[in-house]
């Protein structure tokens, strides 16, 4: 019976052609859309946890509760005890310590006047140490547009917008006027080791990467740190691995009453992250729920035109003594095998153009003047979701469509069969 009804298909194609069609555009869309949001919403993801986030970030408590203002006065002390108990404790965790820094650049010119100054902010972190991967996890080296990477504690690198503006090279000097840990003021003289573009608007304006032991003696924070952060050893963030770890972690270490007790918090707790990362689950069913709503209306149209096509064939049908209801169910059957042809062809299309996004688009231009951290090129990633996901709204956006289209088969009158034939 099958082999039956996939002939009939393949025979009188005016009755398949038209659904299948629609179905691949809409599947095609469902897979593009699906891999297009994944992308670029996980690489926000990413980006803000290798700049911003870690996985899980550990700070003081008073730190936590400001930490829109990154104060260093409220930062960390005693922290290579506390680094090496956490990589006793946790070796399977990447720990990395950074500080956040930020003040006024001054360029000085031949007489040591100021020639030109803006403000900056910026990280420190570990670019010296062997075990270090932070010049890897941050892209620093293929990010580089002049010079090179810190060799010594007192270089720095600017971002080659921010450099611009300073109208300085790689090889000069600069001067870092801060505020130390303890609020004094902070005068270092750094050298210009490099210019490097982020990626995103927001560093891009006024970036800087120092190595973190230049920075600690440059802000008085020895043995302090501003941030320790965990990465896990996959790479990727796990919501609930993080929310457990760090509900653990907190219970063992973090005292409610000492305001400078450390404690962790994760990815989801930190930047507005929660949004994001509830808006890449919420989006998917959005998208599949939208496909299925309006394939479902147009294929209903469609199978009611089919059927005006097929009144006569129908009623010869009812007339011989087939069931209304095996009418019925063999149309269901024809719009699964329709279904899952369109289902297909469109999964394809839809992973060979989400294939061609997975280069990216370039969007800079756009985010001139944006502070959201996000990377400048948005991509597709195609996920094991995506050779699937069609499927949902292929095949039960024509079913639907079947069935509501069908429903008219039940109100055919059999005493008018006959009029209908002679006709």
């Amino acid at each position: 019976m099958l082999r039956f009804y996939l002939k009939g298909l393949f025979r009188d194609r005016s009755r398949s052609l038209l659904p299948i069609i629609v179905v691949t555009i809409g599947v095609t869309l469902v897979v593009l859309a699906n891999s297009w949001v994944t992308g670029v919403l996980e690489d926000m993801v990413v980006f803000n946890a290798r700049f911003a986030t870690g996985h899980v970030k550990i700070m003081s408590r008073s730190y936590f509760e400001n930490r829109s203002q990154q104060p260093n006065d409220l930062a960390l002390i005693g922290t290579s005890a506390l680094m090496a108990s956490l990589k006793s404790e946790y070796p399977e965790m990447q720990w990395v310590e950074r500080i956040q820094f930020g003040g006024l650049v001054d360029v000085p010119d031949e007489n040591g006047e100021t020639r030109t100054q803006g403000p900056g902010g910026g990280m420190a972190v570990d670019l010296l140490s062997d075990e270090s991967r932070e010049i890897e996890r941050l892209n620093l080296e293929k990010s580089l547009v002049k010079g090179r990477i810190p060799q010594t504690p007192f270089e720095i690198i600017l971002s080659d917008q921010f450099a611009g503006k300073l109208e300085v090279e790689p090889g000069d000097t600069v001067t870092l006027i801060s505020s130390t840990m303890y609020g004094a003021m902070s005068i270092t003289n750094f050298t210009v080791s490099g210019t490097i573009k982020f990626g995103t608007a927001a560093l891009d304006r006024g970036g800087m990467v120092a190595d973190i032991s230049g920075i600690r003696q440059a802000l008085d924070m020895t043995d302090a740190t501003g941030e320790i952060l965990g990465y896990f050893p996959s790479g990727e963030y796990d919501d609930v691995e993080a929310a457990s770890f760090a509900a653990a972690f907190n219970e063992k270490y973090s005292n409610p009453q000492d305001e400078f007790s450390p404690v962790m918090a994760t990815l989801r707790e930190q930047s507005n992250m929660s949004g994001f990362l509830d808006l890449i689950d919420y989006f998917k069913g959005i998208i599949v729920t939208i496909f299925v709503v309006v394939m479902s209306i147009v294929l209903w149209n469609s199978g009611l035109l089919g059927g005006l096509r097929r009144y006569g064939e129908m009623g010869l049908r009812m007339a011989i003594g087939e069931e209304k209801g095996h009418i019925y169910r063999s149309l269901i059957i024809e719009s699964v095998f329709i279904g899952l042809a369109g289902s297909v062809i469109g999964t394809l299309f839809g992973l060979f153009f989400s294939s061609l996004m997975a280069r990216g688009i370039d969007i800079s231009g756009m985010m001139q003047n944006s502070t959201m951290m996000m990377q400048g090129v948005m991509k597709a990633k195609i996920t094991p979701a995506a050779y699937y996901l069609g499927f949902f709204p292929g095949l039960i956006a024509t079913v639907l469509g079947t069935v509501l289209a069908g429903i008219g088969i039940y109100k055919r009158q059999t005493a008018q069969l006959f009029k209908e034939l002679q006709a």
